[in-house]
């Protein structure tokens, strides 16, 4: 009897095929709605994410080169402190923008040592306007070497390249006017050095300037192990380091006293501040512009996929209805040969589970190919779901299953109005 009913219902789907082909393809908009919908939102999360870790990727990039860039400009805005002798009187200091007064070289080491941690780094140096004598005009000449880092803090790149031992940095104005270049052997004070580097213009004393390494300096200008300043640079700052700074260095170096040179900290520190702010403000709108479309695409879906479930369910049951109509004289005959009514619903309610697997397969298939095509297209770019953390085998078994129980829900009335046929009346009607 198995053998016979499924034999009958193959029988009757071939024969009535523009029937159950109709019914197919509503279980498949039916399906792929809501297959689509969902694969939709789906793959507008993973690209989401994606979109959302190149952008931090990118601004990550863009602040680390930023804070890079900070640091160097640094050089620009200048240091943050200048440590002078105690005695420095400050009228002279800013008449002629070097200190008259000196104080040992190993302050700075000191200071490296002490624990400060307001300060990243140290340059000491030696300054003071001198005659040039091979070439008889005023410079100003600087000894300097290399920063010497705060011990008690992460390392970073120097700002500062040292002026190698033998060597000179000149600036704009010196090397321009006296026609020197790079790699050039000159005289300063009866010793000879070669030209390191030469300084484009800057608009001030630099210009005028003449780097040369501390040692040197100190024996050009007989002071040994002496410097007039140390230039302290302030990286972390937050709010007004400068009295912390003062007094810490106070406690370190009693002797000395700490002025600053402009606004460097508050620049540096309100620039990086407004980075920060503008990179998690791009990434907050990002973030916010994406669930706005998630809720929209989801406030629509709410509102599309019941209407469209609904109508194609009534079209099935519709379909069922006429299907039945058509076979009342089977059915009459079947059962007057002594086929129950179970064997009867079998028969039917197994075409509307074959209606609901196929048109639930071809769904899924049609709701994700439309899903990617139109994200691809609204994207902009290729949307890739394999390998993705996407289960395309549940969202398939869901498909099926789901198209299946509509189908089977739709055609349970026409099935039972099939079962209650008296066979009697029908044949006598016939």
């Amino acid at each position: 009897m198995f053998m016979t009913i499924w034999s009958l219902l193959l029988r009757e789907i071939l024969h009535r095929k523009l029937n159950f082909v109709l019914g197919v393809l509503s279980v498949m908009v039916a399906s792929g709605s809501l297959i689509g919908a969902v694969t939709l939102l789906r793959i507008h999360d993973i690209q989401t994410v994606r979109i959302l870790d190149v952008k931090k990727d990118e601004l990550n990039k863009i602040t680390a080169q930023g804070e890079d860039d900070a640091r160097k400009a640094t050089l620009k805005l200048g240091f943050n402190v200048r440590i002078l002798p105690k005695d420095q009187n400050l009228t002279e200091w800013y008449s002629k923008g070097y200190a008259s007064k000196y104080m040992p070289e190993d302050y700075v080491d000191k200071l490296a040592n002490s624990g400060i941690v307001t300060v990243r780094h140290f340059l000491p140096s030696l300054q003071q306007m001198i005659e040039w004598p091979e070439r008889k005009r005023k410079i100003i000449l600087v000894g300097t070497r290399g920063e010497v880092p705060n011990l008690h803090k992460s390392l970073v790149k120097p700002l500062v390249q040292p002026v190698p031992p033998g060597t000179i940095t000149l600036g704009h104005e010196l090397h321009r006017s006296m026609d020197i270049k790079v790699g050039d052997d000159i005289e300063l004070m009866g010793r000879s050095f070669k030209v390191n580097t030469c300084y484009k213009e800057r608009g001030d004393k630099n210009d005028i300037t003449a780097w040369i390494w501390l040692a040197e300096a100190q024996e050009l200008l007989d002071k040994p192990g002496k410097i007039n300043a140390i230039l302290a640079l302030e990286c972390h700052c937050a709010g007004d380091a400068l009295p912390m700074i003062r007094k810490e260095i106070a406690a370190v170096l009693p002797d000395t006293q700490v002025k600053e040179l402009g606004s460097s900290v508050v620049a540096r520190r309100e620039a990086r501040e407004a980075a920060k702010k503008q990179a998690r403000l791009a990434v907050e709108n990002e973030k916010t512009a994406r669930l706005t479309l998630r809720q929209n695409r989801e406030r629509f879906a709410s509102v599309l996929i019941p209407v469209v479930v609904t109508a194609c369910a009534v079209w099935v049951a519709v379909l069922g209805f006429t299907n039945v109509r058509t076979r009342r004289d089977e059915i009459g005959i079947l059962r007057t040969l002594g086929v129950s009514a179970k064997n009867i619903m079998v028969m039917f309610m197994s075409r509307h589970v074959l209606l609901g697997v196929l048109g639930g397969a071809l769904g899924f298939g049609a709701g994700v190919l439309s899903a990617v095509y139109f994200s691809a297209a609204r994207e902009g770019a290729d949307v890739q779901i394999i390998g993705a953390d996407f289960s395309l085998a549940g969202l398939l078994l869901a498909s099926v299953g789901g198209a299946a129980a509509l189908a089977v829900l739709a055609g349970w009335i026409p099935t039972l109005v099939a079962t209650r046929q008296d066979p009697a009346v029908v044949l006598h009607e016939e």
